[in-house]
């Protein structure tokens, strides 16, 4: 179902362009090395996985993603001596941060093919005091593009609280209103 929205204010839509896009305004190297930490680590080397379980941290360049479980997916091709990761699926209180901001949810995958994340289950995306909160984000790490929609999860009962699964999702946030002169 697509639903149509009626044009935002300007001064709001200047907000909203500032705020969600910027996640992901520098240009993210999906091309590093991704280094990773965990309490365990399972490798199915015939199903082409690893599976990283209990604290897991994962590092590529400024980018960090933890969760409490990962799936690491790889091709059977080998370059430098290294298997080719092509996908990370992360669940489990999962957080992606990079500097100034950060992205919450259950549930994420990151597609290093397509060099898009996609978060999913009470996300909460926040900028300073900025956040917005949705069913799902959707992160382009070529185009800087941020991208949060309802997905089926209704908001919190407070501006920028997680939602809760539900149908006819709606996307909340708060955004900061700087001090202006005589006030």
């Amino acid at each position: 179902m697509i639903r149509r929205i009626a044009p935002l204010p300007i001064g709001l839509a200047l907000a909203l362009a500032a705020a969600a896009p910027a996640f992901a305004q520098t240009r993210h190297n999906s091309s590093a090395p991704i280094d990773f930490a965990s309490d365990r680590i399972e490798l199915q080397d015939r199903a082409n996985r690893v599976l990283l379980t209990g604290n897991v941290k994962i590092t590529q360049a400024e980018m960090t993603l933890t969760a409490a479980r990962m799936t690491v997916a790889y091709t059977g091709q080998i370059t430098n001596g290294s298997p080719q990761v092509s996908r990370l699926d992360a669940s489990g209180g999962v957080t992606v941060a990079r500097p100034d901001q950060t992205a919450r949810s259950q549930y994420a995958v990151y597609d290093l093919n397509r060099r898009v994340i996609t978060m999913v289950g009470g996300v909460t995306l926040r900028q300073g005091a900025n956040n917005v909160s949705g069913g799902r984000l959707s992160i382009d790490l070529d185009t800087g593009r941020a991208t949060i929609d309802g997905s089926g999860v209704r908001g919190g009962t407070t501006p920028g609280e997680p939602g809760v699964q539900n149908s006819g999702g709606r996307v909340t946030g708060r955004f900061s209103v700087p001090k202006r002169e005589g006030q």
